[in-house]
Formats: C-alpha cells, structure tokens, sequence
C-alpha cells in the first residue's frame, strides 16, 4: 500500500489511549510518528502487566518511535523543541494546563513551528466548569449517555472495552487530517480541541436524533428491538448471532432455517412491529431451539435460507475465519528485543492494496539515539 502520510511527521507526547490512539491511525497511513516519553517509565500504559510491554501498551503504539526526553530539564527540553521544529502536527492528552507547565503548551510549539497543527486532546474540555475534573473512558461513556446504552438492564455493570478512548482517537484523527488539507492549500497551522466528552456525544448521535425528533429516550435495547437482533447459545456451547432488520424475507428465513414455521401464523410475530413488541417472547421461543444443534450446523442452515447472521466469535476464532484469512486481517510483527507477535493490519486499501507490514510497538527510548542523530545531522546542514 502507498504511504497516504508518509511526509508527514507527528510527535506526540501522549499517555494510556487518546493521544496513542490518534497518533496509531497516522502511524497506520505512513506517518513517521515520533512518541516522547518520560525516561524510566515511558507511557505509564507500558506497566500495566508488569514490565514495560504490556498489551494495553501494544495495542496502541504500533507503528512509531520512541524517544524517552523528560521536557522539565533544559538539555531535553531543547531535543523536544527542535524535534517539533522537524514536525507537522504535535498531539497530546493532558489534562488542560498540564502541557503549559512540560513547556510544550500551544504558544512555546507555535514559536518553533508557525504551520504546526496542534492538537489538544481533554476530557471535558478546555474549559467549562468541568474542566479541571479527571477522565477516563468509563466517565466519558456516563457523561454522554452512551454508558446506559450498553449497560446490561440486569445485574448492571460497567461492559466491553475502552470505547470512548479509543473513538476520541479516532476522531482526533480524522480531525488532524482535515487540518493537514487545509495547511497543504493555505500553509496555516491550526490548534485542534477535542473532549472525550464531545467526541462521545456526536458518537451516540442517533440517540440524541431518537430524543430531540420524538422524545424517545433509547436504552440498551432499543436498537437491538427495532433491528430484530438476536444472539443465542448453540449446542457446544458457541454463539451466534442474528440481525433481520425489516425485510421479511429474512424473518421467513429464519423460520426456515430454524423449523418454526408455525411462528409465522402467531399474531405476536405475524408483522414486523408485532416481533418487535414481543421480542422477549420470540427469544424464549428461539433459545433452546438454537441450544439443539451446534453453532456450524445453525451457521450452515442460516447461510442456506440467506439470514444476515454470524458466528459470535472470541479473539481466539475471529481471525481465523475464511474471510478474515482471505483479507489476511491478522499480519506478523517482529520486535528485535520482544521478538515476533500478530497485529491486525490497518483497514485501508488504497488502489486495492492493503498495508500487510506494521513495525512493532517499540520499546522505551528504542529510537533516541537514531533521533538525536538525525537532529544533529539537520542542526549541521
């Protein structure tokens, strides 16, 4: 795949998931994306699980390189300047005030680089009368209103992963990017702010649409309900899961596939809004149906009568389905200390060519001695 940013240099001086995140997606179309750690202990998500590599570390840090510079000391603080000098966008995700006080506030890295596009990632934002309130993924999910949406109606808990993390990473992305078009035309820098808190609350936009056109207050299975999405427990204990949405030939498909043809006839389930009023009952209709027969044989029925289903698959078995192995999702990486693991490549195919080679999240300071070198060899010229 080509390099969509390979001219494009990002220092990011980022912790735990946002600021990684955002500069992860850069990384994944070419960037050279230069991480800036505090020596010793680097991106406090490295210790996680002990050590400094920890998978919560990995999971966001492909695809760059490290240099450990503490910005409190003069000597490294001029490395960190005139590494920004060499750069096109700087990232960080601290809390508001806190990148003023490390020296890398917007006006010190506006002094070194006029064009440069800065972003600053918060958690409520820069200002507000929640400004100064600590963040992290779960608050932000609460604050919302996207938190309600996935909290299971029974024995309710906190469930899945980091998600607000990880969209306002994405987010911040897609947010540099667009400051990058406009720079290319106009040669301006811009500062970029973006709130976990703003950038869950356009995420869960659909709930907000359901609340200011009708008044409709969405829950965990409001969605769920209306698209007529299922998920059942199969014989050797695999799941699977279904979503019919409105077409009616699916509804007659599962039926199909499942025998249950009779259900057809039911004035619960005779219409599509009928299911959705009594979808509680067509699940404990459909639970030990499904329980009868192995999740391959209800995959191979539903695929017969064309019914949008799927294995519910764990991380052990997604990856090693035949479509996931055609579009070769999972790609090996080799770290030359941590040695060789398995990544999922970046979604992208431009011109039809997928990026198959990810470089491995690197160690603490892997690259400094490289980066120092290159500093100098450009301070000489």
């Amino acid at each position: 795949m080509v390099k969509i940013l390979k001219d494009i240099r990002v220092v990011e001086l980022g912790t735990y998931i946002t600021g990684p995140a955002a500069s992860m997606h850069l990384a994944d179309l070419g960037a050279d994306v230069i991480k800036v750690e505090r020596p010793e202990t680097g991106d406090p998500f490295r210790a996680f699980k002990g050590g400094l590599y920890s998978p919560h570390y990995q999971t966001y840090n492909r695809n760059k390189r490290s240099i450990a510079l503490d910005t409190t000391k003069a000597d490294d603080l001029a490395i960190f300047r005139d590494l920004v000098a060499t750069a096109d966008v700087f990232i960080q995700n601290f809390r508001p005030g806190v990148a003023e006080k490390l020296g890398c506030g917007e006006e010190d890295l506006r002094k070194v680089s006029p064009s440069l596009i800065y972003c600053a990632i918060s958690g409520f934002g820069q200002s507000g009368p929640s400004r100064d309130r600590p963040a992290f993924d779960t608050v932000a999910q609460a604050a919302s209103g996207f938190l309600r949406l996935v909290t299971p109606p029974t024995n309710p808990r906190v469930i899945g992963p980091a998600i607000a993390d990880a969209i306002t990473g994405q987010y911040a992305a897609m947010g540099i990017m667009a400051a990058l078009l406009e720079r290319s035309r106009t040669g301006k820098g811009r500062r970029l702010d973006i709130s976990m808190l703003e950038a869950m609350a356009h995420f869960n936009l659909d709930s907000f649409t359901h609340y200011y056109a009708v008044g409709e207050i969405m829950g965990p299975l409001s969605r769920p309900v209306v698209s007529q999405s299922y998920t059942f427990e199969c014989s050797d204990g695999k799941w699977i899961a279904i979503h019919m949405s409105s077409p009616p030939k699916f509804w007659e498909g599962l039926l199909n596939a499942a025998g249950q043809q009779t259900l057809a006839a039911d004035p619960r389930f005779a219409e599509r809004l009928q299911r959705i009023k009594h979808q509680d009952d067509l699940i404990e209709i459909l639970t030990p149906v499904f329980k009868s027969e192995s999740r391959d044989v209800w995959c191979e029925r539903l695929l017969k009568e064309e019914v949008p289903h799927s294995p519910a698959y764990d991380a052990n078995e997604a990856l090693e389905d035949p479509q996931a192995r055609h579009l070769r999702l999972a790609v090996p990486i080799t770290h030359p200390e941590k040695g060789q693991s398995t990544t999922v490549r970046a979604p992208y195919s431009f011109d039809g060519a997928p990026e198959f080679e990810v470089s491995a999240p690197p160690t603490l300071d892997q690259h400094g001695d490289e980066i120092r070198e290159e500093l100098k060899r450009r301070r000489a010229s």
